[in-house]
């Protein structure tokens, strides 16, 4: 890891984790679908987006809350809580806030380096979206 990441994720703000997270799951996502074979960028992007919004994470973040740890939960509702400076915009305020939670998560884990706690909590996530084969998704 960078050397620039070597932070103690336990002092940095929770909305920089948020921000952070909020890329870390993206990318995940980004790479799950690009490994269905699927490689046409207008599907791609639809489905990215479809899944990468505060409504969707909202919805996962329900899917995770009863395994997460302690520490977790701990960085979730320092997220949730945070006092973010913009509005959701076309987002219901308290999906816009479980998503925030949500993200802070997934950069606390970012920062930590564990990796394999990250492809847990996408397995879960991503238990319920179904996986185009690599004919159907051409």
């Amino acid at each position: 890891m960078e050397e620039s990441l070597k932070e103690n994720p336990k002092d940095v703000n929770a909305l920089t984790l948020a921000y952070l997270g909020d890329a870390v799951f993206e990318l995940e996502v980004r790479k799950r679908l690009f490994a269905t074979g699927s490689h046409k960028v207008e599907k791609l992007h639809k489905r990215t987006t479809g899944i990468v919004n505060a409504a969707s994470q909202s919805a996962y973040f329900g899917k995770l809350e009863p395994i997460l740890t302690e520490e977790e939960a701990a960085v979730y509702h320092r997220g949730r809580n945070g006092k973010t400076l913009t509005a959701a915009k076309h987002q219901k305020i308290s999906d816009y806030r479980r998503a925030t939670g949500f993200e802070a998560v997934f950069g606390y884990l970012f920062l930590k380096g564990d990796t394999e706690r990250i492809s847990e909590l996408m397995d879960i996530c991503f238990s319920d979206i179904p996986v185009e084969s690599n004919q159907a998704a051409e």
